[in-house]
């Protein structure tokens, strides 16, 4: 079931969470969910196939994370908002938090905004954002849920003219309890068979959101990046969750801990 969730003063937010009740192991994010951009931002100067493009969301990332969502009975948090307004997987600080420039793409819309200007998109929807997995984490804690944090991506097949081969790209940091078993498992097939942090990895300041709620706390967690003409279609998005579903079911099978046996989930 689809949550709206709201702000501080019960004013209707831009962030969503489904199945907030869900009881699964995981917590599924979506960064990059929406193309949306709101009418007071006039389209930010941008044409309609500018909108629609990759530079805008993840095509096919929301799908594949609400098709986990519901076979896992897992809670998915998400905004409903162009990652063009504000990219909520980036520090505020970064210098592409609001990017003037996306891959060759200018975006006149965030040329010269002021401090607060900056600061009221901030508060739009990077705040709410982050309050709402921390809130659920938080709760899921006292609960004594176990819980690991998967975020869903897509990438581009070409990027500023390079090509991008792999069907699938596994991301972490320093916590690597879920990538090697997610990377054992996708290997098995040919058809899935994925790299290893690319085409980004966390050097490269993507893995804010995972980084921040997932090996800040101390939990398994994983990023994974999808080539968006694998997941195409609704169908091409519920064959991949059914293969990273199943990956994902033998990443916990295998999942260990600090002072935890083998098969152990933290």
């Amino acid at each position: 079931m689809q949550q709206q969730a709201e702000t501080r003063g019960g004013v209707p937010s831009v962030v969503v969470t489904e199945n907030a009740e869900g009881l699964g192991p995981f917590v599924f994010l979506c960064d990059h969910a929406s193309n949306v951009l709101p009418a007071e931002f006039g389209g930010l100067g941008l044409d309609e196939a500018a909108r629609r493009a990759h530079i805008a969301w993840d095509p096919g990332a929301l799908g594949v994370s609400r098709h986990l969502s519901a076979l896992f009975d897992a809670p998915l948090v998400y905004p409903d908002l162009s990652r063009l307004v504000l990219d909520c997987n980036r520090d505020p600080a970064a210098a592409d938090l609001i990017p003037e420039v996306s891959e060759t793409t200018e975006v006149p819309g965030n040329r010269g905004l002021s401090p607060a200007d900056r600061q009221a998109r901030i508060d739009l929807v990077h705040t709410p954002f982050h309050r709402t997995i921390t809130e659920l984490l938080d709760a899921r804690a006292e609960a004594g849920l176990p819980t690991a944090v998967v975020s869903i991506h897509s990438f581009t097949p070409i990027y500023k003219g390079v090509s991008r081969p792999w069907p699938i790209g596994i991301l972490s940091d320093t916590d690597r309890r879920l990538a090697e078993p997610i990377l054992t498992a996708l290997a098995a097939d040919p058809a899935t068979m994925p790299g290893d942090n690319v085409p980004y990895s966390p050097a490269d300041g993507v893995y804010y959101t995972v980084g921040r709620h997932g090996e800040g706390r101390g939990l398994p967690c994983v990023m994974i990046e999808i080539r968006n003409d694998e997941v195409a279609s609704p169908e091409a998005e519920a064959l991949w969750a059914e293969r990273l579903g199943d990956a994902l079911a033998f990443a916990l099978e295998n999942l260990t801990a600090p002072g935890q046996p083998e098969g152990g989930h933290a």
